[in-house]
Order: structure tokens, then sequence, then C-alpha cells
């Protein structure tokens, strides 16, 4: 993974996963935020969901992302949503940011459950900074069908990287967690997530035709529009599920 191809591809989008802003409110309304609330947002991206929280709920929040690209963004939105109070904006590895024990109502990694290695790992470095009765936030894909074989190259992972629905489940569980709610990505969430990229892209390469990356560039985002379209929109899926441990 190249995060500068990330920081070129991810310009035109305001939220880094293939998920709506419909469903990024629904989410806070299902975790009942209200004022006085304090969220870890692990590889927060452009921290569109801390922002547009802290905004109507008035939460407070720590962002931590290894992007100072994706950090100015983010400090941008806190300014214009009149926030930047609320937030604090950390640059590094999100894998080894450490904080206070349980110092937060809400701990959250949406979509970059890399950072610990694959998702029981990260939702280990999740438990140990959340209050009691917190909740767990996680963004994490699955498998909608089994795919062939070719999918897994063409996608990037290795065969068990993910698993089914069920058997992602199973890994909560596992980790001694509890699966309390969900909110699952739809075809047009992920069209509005990946088709920008295209865009951005082309944009990119035709104003910087000469970068030292272009080549790599334009292979890389060709391969991935033939994997979506081929492969990650029929078999590939992914959600954000709402987790408490158990007791």
């Amino acid at each position: 993974m190249s995060l500068r191809f990330h920081e070129i591809a991810e310009a035109y989008n305001r939220i880094l996963n293939p998920f709506t802003e419909k469903q990024l409110m629904l989410l806070g309304d299902i975790c009942r935020l209200h004022p006085g609330m304090k969220q870890l947002d692990l590889a927060c991206g452009k921290a569109e969901m801390l922002c547009r929280w802290a905004q109507k709920y008035g939460i407070n929040g720590v962002g931590v992302d290894i992007s100072t690209v994706f950090l100015d963004s983010a400090k941008k939105r806190a300014a214009e949503l009149k926030v930047t109070e609320q937030l604090t904006f950390v640059q590094g590895d999100a894998g080894k940011f450490t904080q206070s024990k349980h110092d937060f109502d809400v701990v959250s990694c949406i979509g970059a459950t890399w950072i610990g290695n694959g998702l029981i790992g990260t939702l280990e470095l999740m438990k140990p900074v959340l209050k009691s009765g917190g909740l767990l936030l996680v963004g994490e894909p699955y498998w909608v069908d089994e795919p062939p074989e070719d999918a897994y190259a063409a996608l990037d992972v290795s065969k068990n990287d993910y698993v089914s629905l069920d058997g992602t489940l199973d890994r909560f569980e596992s980790a001694g967690l509890r699966l309390i709610e969900m909110i699952l990505a739809d075809h047009s969430g992920w069209d509005r997530y990946e088709a920008p990229q295209w865009m951005a892209v082309d944009d990119f390469l035709s104003a910087n035709p000469n970068d030292s990356d272009a080549p790599a560039l334009y292979k890389w985002i060709n391969k991935n529009r033939r994997a979506y379209l081929k492969y990650r929109r029929r078999y590939f899926n992914w959600g954000v599920f709402v987790l408490r441990l158990s007791e």
C-alpha cells in the first residue's frame, strides 16, 4: 500500500470508506451520543466522523492518523464546522498510539484494521482505552459469497484475511465482544467511494504527467478499478459493527 497513492486517489472523498453521509449520522444516533462524551478514532483519515459528530452531538474527540495530508483536511473541516476546540488531531501510527486506560466512551477504527495486523489485533488495541460500558466501533470487510481463486490476488488480500458475515461474528465473540448493532455498505455507497478515486487520479495524472510516480499510479488505479468492477462489487462488502465488551 502506498500512502501517497491513497492521498491522491481519495482527494475528492470526504468519507474515506464506502459509507454514506446518511449512514454516518445514523451511526451517531445508534451510539446515543451526547455532550460530554469522548471518542478516540484510530486511523481517522479526514476525520469527517469526528467533525460531524462533534458538531451534531457535542462530543469531544481525538483522531490519530499517519497522513499529514488527511489531517490537514481534518483540521480545515473542524474549523469549517466550528468544532476545533472539541477535537485534537495526532499525527502518527495509530497502531502505536498510547492513551490513558479506560478514558473514552467510544473507541473507533473504521476501515483500517491493518493497524493491528488484522481485526483481532486491532480490537485488542482498542479495548484498553474504553470506559466500562463504552462502545467499540470497527469497520471491517467481509465476503458476501466465496469468490473465485483469482479474486484474492486481484484484491490484494489473502484468503483468510476476511470471512463471511457470520464468520465475522465468530471473530468478535472470540475476542470477548458482543455485536449489538451494525450498518452495512450498499452498492451506491461503494460506487461513491470508488468511482471518485478514478477521477481524482485521472485529474492528477493529467496535471502531473511527469511525476516520478505517474506510471506506477496509473497501473495501480487501473488494477483497482478492474478489481472493483469484476470482484469487489459482487463478492465483497464492508460494514461498521457496534460492539460491547462481554462481561
